[in-house]
């Protein structure tokens, strides 16, 4: 199936999407601030740049939007019908840089939590 868009509309929705200050990074952020959790954001000394930092605790929280890392039997994660392999590809990529993220980040002594872009959307009110 052919795209929707020319490639110049495509093209430029796709650099509309934000990679850090997403809305479920601001959502957690919000809710660990007003408990009392300081951290730092994006983290370039750190392996994969994790959204949050928490230092005292060596803990590297990511946030992941589902489509983009591929969740796993997740109703939010839907194969593109145009252009799939490409898809599935840049997809299979990030999977495997995450998977490499995580395990560097353990071999230097970190805990590492995942919090899943559908976490934050509960069947009782929308956080999203």
């Amino acid at each position: 199936m052919a795209d929707v868009h020319n490639s110049k509309v495509r093209s430029y929705n796709m650099s509309r999407i934000k990679n850090s200050d997403t809305k479920p990074e601001m959502i957690i952020r919000k809710y660990l601030h007003a408990k009392g959790f300081r951290y730092k954001i994006n983290d370039k000394r750190l392996p994969g740049k994790p959204d949050l930092v928490f230092t005292a605790i060596k803990t590297a929280l990511f946030v992941n939007g589902c489509f983009w890392h591929g969740h796993s039997d997740c109703r939010y994660y839907v194969v593109p019908k145009s252009r799939t392999e490409f898809w599935l590809n840049k997809i299979s990529k990030n999977r495997a840089n995450d998977e490499k993220v995580m395990f560097l980040l353990r071999e230097l002594g970190w805990n590492v939590i995942v919090i899943w872009e559908c976490d934050l959307k509960p069947l009782k009110g929308n956080l999203l």
